[in-house]
């Protein structure tokens, strides 16, 4: 349901706002983040697709966040652009194709 918004926020290099339940949580919690995959985590023994996601806003400091589809509220496009530069200190072996240049 979410995840065309997703791709087309990737595409275009644009930040999301994120609504997600977090594992006990009973109200969502709200995130502006920069969208990198749906894919399977390589921490995740179950191999589970995910949206892969770095969370910008979060109280404890930017950090990745690994999210299954099912906590997920609402997924919505900003009109904020994000340099992948960035955010991408690694190898990048993306599920979905993009046009990063050296981050593809």
């Amino acid at each position: 349901m979410f995840l065309n918004i997703f791709e087309e926020a990737i595409h275009e290099k644009k930040l999301v706002k994120v609504t997600f339940f977090a594992s006990n949580d009973i109200v969502p919690r709200v995130r502006k983040c920069v969208p990198f995959d749906y894919s399977t985590s390589k921490k995740d023994k179950n191999r589970i697709l995910k949206f892969q996601i770095y969370d910008l806003s979060s109280p404890d400091g930017p950090h990745n966040l690994s999210l299954d589809p099912d906590r997920i509220v609402n997924i919505e496009k900003l009109n904020e652009t994000f340099e992948p530069a960035n955010y991408v200190n690694w190898e990048p072996d993306w599920s979905i194709k993009r046009d990063w240049g050296i981050y593809s």
